[in-house]
């Protein structure tokens, strides 16, 4: 099975590094991304987060699509219940003007911060969430589709005016933005990183549920599936689990509803775990997609096709940036990424 490979940045805050030089890290990989044949670059959105400094992914796709030539970028995912639908079409019209026919616009309903961040975004934070197919619809309407007769707002054009459109996808990590995916006939995105209970069942109720719309700008005739996936390599097995440590403490972290920076991995070296801490961390451990690039292939390939996925966009948060950028650089080789791209480019 042939799937596209892209990459999912959350321009992750390393311990003893600081919000802006993962910033500038996320730059940097973007334009290695490219050279490499990676198909999509997409940023995540968090708020008032010590782990993630990506709290405006919109601008981070307007600085990688002029600095690029040919990869997809796009956004995974714009809250849009933060925002205004208006605002966010124009924002990605804009980016259309920057680089036309290379812009991916993912939206979400997840508020990626908590509750009190949420209504320091929209003091509507209540009704939002609600609201999120309308806003989806309304988006749809400004990138094109044009706005129902009744709209409100439908005097009312989203600027600038420009010859194409961003690849509108909904992200989700649960059946509702699959079944919304599937009801506006929209490719969507899993967030398998995130957790991946029922994954398999939340992407056949995309395919299952998905309502064909042929002749519609901007819509698909069949389903089109992604995964958003943890995945680490390295030369060697071993020094991949090694780097793995990091993301290891962090995520018992998470767990436990903490979200500093990135642990360095003599700083998980040393950390005391407990007894359930370990048994916790192992039963993680056990499905992480961590090894050698063939080994991090074949498994990305049975994910994949469990799924029913055509696309994989992965997640490889590691403290050494140089580390980072080889396993991108590695899983590109083992994907024969490099031919394809060399080809785009003639």
């Amino acid at each position: 099975m042939t799937i596209g490979l892209s990459i999912l940045d959350q321009s992750t805050i390393a311990s003893g590094r600081g919000p802006d030089e993962a910033i500038r890290e996320t730059l940097a990989l973007a334009k290695l991304a490219d050279g490499w044949g990676y198909g999509r670059y997409w940023l995540a959105e968090h708020h008032n987060s010590q782990s993630h400094a990506g709290s405006a992914p919109e601008m981070l796709v307007a600085a990688i699509a002029a600095t690029t030539r040919r990869i997809r970028i796009g956004t995974a995912g714009v809250m849009l219940p933060h925002y205004a639908a208006l605002k966010v079409a124009e924002q990605f019209k804009v980016a259309e003007a920057i680089a036309p026919g290379r812009i991916d616009l993912g939206l979400g309903r997840a508020p990626g911060s908590d509750g009190r961040t949420a209504f320091a975004l929209n003091p509507n934070a209540n009704e939002a969430a609600d609201r999120f197919p309308q806003q989806v619809q309304d988006v749809l309407g400004w990138l094109g589709d044009g706005l129902a007769e009744n709209h409100p707002f439908k005097a009312v054009a989203a600027m600038p005016a420009v010859p194409t459109r961003p690849e509108v996808w909904i992200l989700g990590s649960s059946d509702y933005g699959a079944q919304l995916a599937a009801y506006f006939g929209l490719p969507y995105c899993f967030a398998h990183f995130i957790g991946d209970r029922g994954s398999e069942q939340v992407t056949a109720l995309y395919r299952e549920g998905f309502r064909p719309q042929p002749g519609v700008a901007g819509r698909l005739v069949a389903p089109h599936c992604a995964l958003g996936v943890f995945a680490l390599t390295a030369e060697t097995e071993a020094e991949a689990w090694r780097l793995y440590k990091s993301r290891e403490l962090w995520r018992l972290f998470r767990d436990t509803g903490r979200f500093p920076p990135l642990p360095s991995v003599a700083e998980a070296e040393a950390y005391p775990y407990t007894a359930a801490e370990r048994d916790h961390l192992d039963r993680i451990r056990a499905k992480a997609i961590v090894g050698a690039p063939e080994q991090v292939k074949a498994r990305l390939e049975a994910l994949a096709a469990a799924h029913g996925a055509q696309e994989v966009a992965i997640l490889s948060p590691c403290h050494d940036p140089v580390a980072r950028r080889r396993s991108y650089q590695l899983l590109a080789e083992a994907f024969g990424l490099g031919s394809t791209a060399r080809l785009a480019a003639e």
